[in-house]
């Protein structure tokens, strides 16, 4: 062991005795003799675990159990008192001391309760890593992005950490909508408390209320013991719904009323229980439409559009892919220990002229599997998927990146980049063949025949 104790009591045989047992445990003692210099010993530190009488001339055990928890709150408190002291000792349980021993002293107990205190400690202190970690992985600049629509994301959510507000994020699967939800909570004032998610279109409706509001014992088939819900669980913090939009109306009603009344009942029992929760949600389709459509509450739609978010498809910001595909290339070389600097020409062309359907998802995965097949400095053409390399805007390097051994069909291989060629104009014409021939430098007429040829 190598915790530091810091012994404080008015009675020296009793502290060279403490010492010199906890000593022989592997334990770091330094001792003090009344509660000013505890107070001197603890400022000085290190110290993990304070053990101190309860009763001392001057400043007292509790006086310097108040001051400790006031100033260091991480020291684990442990109070030393006479028998008919026991309820002050309650007391100081209450203040936030750790545990209490009574004299006479046994050095059983004495290293028994240490032992629980280092524990306690230990498990507090990898919370507090993990909390900090958590901070760490959902600040705003770990929400890579500087194109036009991610600024104004990026405004709307600076506005709204600093409160309780109920928000709505919409956007297409892959946008990074719980990313956003977990920046918005791990930057605000619930950031200590729970972050509870849950995707109510991956939960069987039968078993989604149970999931949200818990049951009680025999309430169905396979409820063998009370278990609480999600919005239990998140007391106090957020609750994350993703894709709200699934929800059946049923449900919807209920959700409601947590929201009016901060109240739950469990499937199957009659009790209320209060909880204190703030809500963001999410959804990847038309919430207004669904509203007009009879799939969705209008009265809930309001209460959960307080703050609304819309995060824009990677389409919509393909100035961003540059900047994505470095961060992604960044984690993916820290987790596969490799140490790819970028990639090569042609490559960007073909990113950015991709559709994505995926969105970030997508690119994300794309990354990771060319970061995999990398051996070299930088990501070639040929360790994109067949689909992104279709679009490229070098057909002669994509075409360099497939010639196999024992050579190629020219026709073929002129065929099928002309198609990519055609497909990647008509697209950023928006299908308009007039345009989309403008920009390939032909004729109309002609991309017409080179279309009805290629079967496009």
């Amino acid at each position: 062991m190598d915790e530091n104790v810091l012994l404080v009591d008015d009675d020296e045989n009793t502290r060279k005795a403490l010492s010199i047992a906890l000593g022989r445990e592997g334990y770091n003692v330094q001792t003090a003799a009344n509660g000013s210099e505890g107070i001197a010993a603890l400022d000085g530190g290190p110290v993990d675990i304070l053990v101190t009488d309860m009763r001392m001339p001057g400043i007292s055990g509790m006086e310097l159990l108040q001051y400790t928890r006031a100033n260091y709150p991480e020291v684990m408190v442990i109070m030393i008192t006479g028998h008919a002291s026991v309820e002050t000792a309650i007391t100081a349980l209450k203040d936030g001391a750790f545990d209490y021993i009574t004299k006479p002293i046994k050095l059983d107990e004495v290293k028994f309760t240490l032992q629980k205190a280092c524990e306690k400690r230990n498990l507090l202190i990898e919370n507090l890593l993990l909390k900090q970690q958590l901070k760490g992985k959902y600040k705003f600049e770990n929400i890579v992005g500087t194109s036009r629509a991610m600024h104004e994301v990026f405004s709307i959510m600076e506005k709204v950490i600093g409160t309780d507000s109920t928000v709505l994020i919409q956007g297409d699967s892959g946008t990074g909508k719980e990313l956003v939800a977990k920046a918005i909570h791990y930057n605000g004032p619930r950031k200590d408390k729970p972050f509870v998610a849950i995707n109510c279109a991956a939960i069987p409706g039968e078993l989604l209320e149970s999931e949200l509001f818990g049951h009680v014992k025999g309430s169905f088939t396979g409820a063998v013991a009370n278990r609480p819900g999600r919005f239990e669980l998140a007391n106090t913090g957020s609750i994350f719904l993703d894709e709200i939009g699934s929800m059946s109306l049923h449900l919807q009603g209920k959700i409601l009323r947590v929201i009016q009344e901060r109240e739950i009942e469990r499937v199957g029992g009659g009790k209320r229980t209060s909880v204190d929760v703030r809500i963001i949600s999410a959804t990847n389709v038309d919430l207004e439409k669904a509203v007009r459509q009879g799939l969705f509450r209008d009265d809930l739609f309001y209460r959960l559009n307080v703050i609304p978010i819309r995060l824009p498809s990677l389409k919509e910001r393909v100035e961003d892919i540059p900047l994505l595909v470095a961060h992604f290339i960044g984690k993916y070389n820290q987790r596969m220990g490799k140490d790819i600097k970028g990639v090569a020409s042609g490559v960007m062309d073909c990113l950015t002229s991709h559709d994505w359907p995926g969105n970030i998802r997508e690119l994300e995965n794309v990354i990771e599997r060319a970061v995999t097949l990398t051996d070299g400095k930088h990501i070639q053409v040929s360790a994109l998927p067949d689909s992104v390399q279709g679009v490229s805007a070098d057909p002669v390097y994509r075409m360099n990146s497939h010639i196999p051994d024992r050579g190629v069909d020219m026709g073929a291989e002129l065929d099928r980049f002309e198609s990519a060629l055609i497909s990647s104009a008509m697209k950023k014409a928006g299908g308009v063949k007039s345009k989309a021939a403008e920009l390939l430098g032909i004729k109309r007429t002609t991309l017409i025949e080179k279309m009805k040829r290629l079967g496009l």
